[in-house]
Parts: C-alpha cells; structure tokens; sequence
C-alpha cells in the first residue's frame, strides 16, 4: 500500500501551486469579484485550462492529458488552500466524468476536445421544486418526436448557468404511471440530456442565495425546449445509473475544497495566534483554549485528506460506482462538519477580526455552512450509509 504521491502527480500540484502564488497579490480584487458582484475572474479559468485541470478526466483522445480524479483533487485543493474559489470547474468536472463513461462518441468528439481547451463551461440540472433530495420525483419530462426530445419543466437552484455553455439536465422520459404497468423499479425512466444553455424555450431567473462564490444560482423554465437526438448522455430511462458518474466525483471534489478551505484557516488562525499578545507578552497561541481547538482541526484536515484521496483513487480505478460512492459520500459528509468547525475556530481565535474583511476567514462562513446541505445533505448520507453500507432497513 502506497502512501505517496507519484512523481507526475507531485509536480502537477506543484505548477498548480506555483501558478496560485503568482495570483496571491490579486487575491482580495478577486474574492471581491466572486462574494460581492458574483463574476468568476476570466483570467483564473484560462489558467485553470492551462495548466490541465480542465482536462484531467478525459481521454488524450479527446484532447485531454488523462491526469485523472486523484490529480484534479490534488489540483482543487491547492486553489481553496490559496484562497480562490475551484467552483465552476467542480461543476464542468462533474458533468465531464459523465460525458467520459456515458456519452457517445460522436458526442464526445464534438464537445471534450472543447472542455479540456476551457473554451466550454458546464453546469448541472437535476433539482426541481418538487424534487430535491428524492430525485425520483422528478416531473421534467422529455418527449422524443422525430430526430429531437422536447424538454418541459422547472429546474431550481441551478449554479453557474450564467457562465456555462451547456447543462447536463436530467429529465424523465417515461411517467410514473407507465413503469408501474410495466412492473419496472423507479430508478428506471430518467435520462440525461447535455442542453445548450441559451436554447430556445429556456428562461432563466436568477435566486436570491448566497454561499456560492463567482455565480449566480437560478430557477429554470422549460417551454418546449428542443435537444437533438445525439445530446442524449447515455440510454433513454438509465439516467439513474449514469448520473452517479457525476454525483460521486462531485462529492469527492467538494470534500478536496473543503479540506483546502481548512488548511487556508488554518494558516490565517495559526498565524495570527502567533503575534497577538493580550496578556503580557504571552502569545494567545500559547493558551490550550486555542492551541487545542487549531490542533483538532489539523487532525481533521489530514484524515479528510486521506479519505478524500482514497475515494478519488478508487473512481481512477475504475471501481464499482457503489464502492466508489462509500468512500465519496463519507468524504463529504465528514468535509461539511469538519470545514464548519475550521470556519468557525478561525474566526473565533481572530476574536472581532474574525469577521473583517481584512482577514478573509468570513467569506468562507456561508460556503462552508452550505456543505452541509449540498451537493447532498448529512441525512441523506447517513440514509445511504444505514442502508448501503450498514444493511439496515429505510424508514421511507
């Protein structure tokens, strides 16, 4: 069992890193950017391209350098450490590993080559107002007739459609109704579809939230939205199982922010107890009630690590999605409680610093809070995890 990075793996985090410190100067014009005008800073995406993180899940093929899951985490990680926001390219990562395991190849030599150059952004569409954490509710429907599926329906609280080029958007093509007559199970009749963001018939209106860093969130309008026969991801009513090839490594990129955002806490709160000095010439770094708390952090931090690069490996492996999703869901469910408590000790060893500006710490309070609620909350992981992984019977 190997507990080291490869030598290709440590010199990609390395140039990832590298490239951050040149952007360290313009960090404070950029958090501006991404918490008060909600604008993802251009420049960061074409260095994120560059570099290969766009291009890190898909085959060479397909113009991308196959780096791999476990690379981009690596990737990820250094971007929240350093302060920036790796938002948008958890969102085109997701839908990218989907479109690598289940899209056609024509589809996919019209559209990776383009993702792994950063010239296409995506998004993804699966909550509605009537279905969020019971995805099988889902009403979307999408009709075929003739060449093309016609799209009707609402989608919420959907990030980053400002910015994305196209939307992987999960719709269903048989009703409820119809898979009872035919004795089939629910998880049958959803299908993916890869939709053109500016498609006729698609109305947009932006949400009110906050928590989310360099995009907007919206409520999605569906009028008769035509999507060609070939942006079908997949096989019609198997939607079900091939969205778990982006749900897994949207959880685990997720925990790889959250364990940046620690280590970024960490260097603010550690630094500052340090210096400061309140009695005598004493610092506060020295007193166990905040010694301690900063300590237990650390520790969380480098088993979130190890658990988050563990799921990563075993999707790089190509291990069973169930397998996979085990190690993802725990990565994330212990990210969104150990990150919460990072935030909160950082700004609790600033004192009333903690909530200035100045030092940083207070933006990451909402987008921390969110983990606990999305990408999937903490009850639906332990429903998972009861049934999945313990056996023991759903209570719904």
């Amino acid at each position: 069992m190997e507990f080291q990075l490869s030598e290709e793996q440590r010199l990609f985090q390395q140039s990832v890193r590298e490239m951050l410190e040149r952007y360290k100067p313009r960090r404070k014009e950029y958090i501006e950017l991404m918490h008060k005008e909600k604008r993802f800073p251009s420049e960061l995406w074409r260095e994120f391209a560059h570099l290969g993180l766009t291009g890190c899940l898909i085959p060479e093929s397909y113009g991308g350098n196959e780096a791999g899951l476990l690379s981009l985490v690596l990737g990820v990680e250094e971007i929240a450490r350093a302060g920036f926001s790796p938002g948008l390219l958890l969102l085109t990562a997701m839908d990218t590993a989907c479109l690598v395991r289940n899209g056609s190849e024509a589809l996919k030599a019209r559209i990776l080559p383009r993702v792994a150059s950063g010239e296409l952004k995506l998004c993804w569409a699966l909550t509605e107002p009537n279905a969020g954490s019971n995805a099988f509710a889902i009403e979307t429907t999408a009709r075929k007739e003739g060449g093309s599926y016609i799209l009707r329906g609402q989608k919420v609280f959907i990030t980053g459609v400002d910015l994305a080029d196209y939307i992987l958007l999960v719709a269903r093509t048989t009703s409820v109704e119809e898979l009872k007559r035919q004795g089939m199970p629910k998880v049958h009749g959803l299908s993916l579809f890869l939709v053109e963001a500016q498609a006729p018939g698609l109305e947009k209106r932006v949400l009110p939230t906050r928590g989310i860093e360099g995009m907007h969130q919206y409520h999605l309008f569906l009028d008769d939205v035509s999507v060609p026969e070939d942006h079908l991801v997949g096989e019609p009513d198997a939607g079900s199982f091939a969205m778990f090839n982006s749900l897994n490594p949207e959880r685990i990129i997720a925990a790889a922010i959250a364990v940046g955002m620690m280590e970024f806490c960490l260097e603010v709160a550690v630094g500052y107890a340090r210096e400061r000095k309140v009695f005598r010439s004493t610092p506060i770094g020295a007193y166990q009630a905040i010694s301690h708390p900063l300590a237990r952090v650390k520790i969380q931090a480098e088993a979130l690590r190890l658990l988050t690069y563990k799921a990563a490996w075993c999707y790089d492996q190509g291990h069973d999605p169930a397998e996979v999703g085990r190690y993802a869901n725990m990565a994330k469910y212990f990210a969104a409680e150990a990150v919460v408590e990072a935030v909160d000790r950082g700004i609790q060893t600033l004192g009333g610093y903690g909530f200035s500006e100045e030092y940083e710490i207070i933006y990451l309070w909402e987008g921390a809070r969110l983990f606990r609620t999305a990408p999937v909350s903490q009850e639906m992981i332990l429903n998972f995890m009861a049934e999945h992984v313990l056996g023991l019977p759903r209570s719904y």
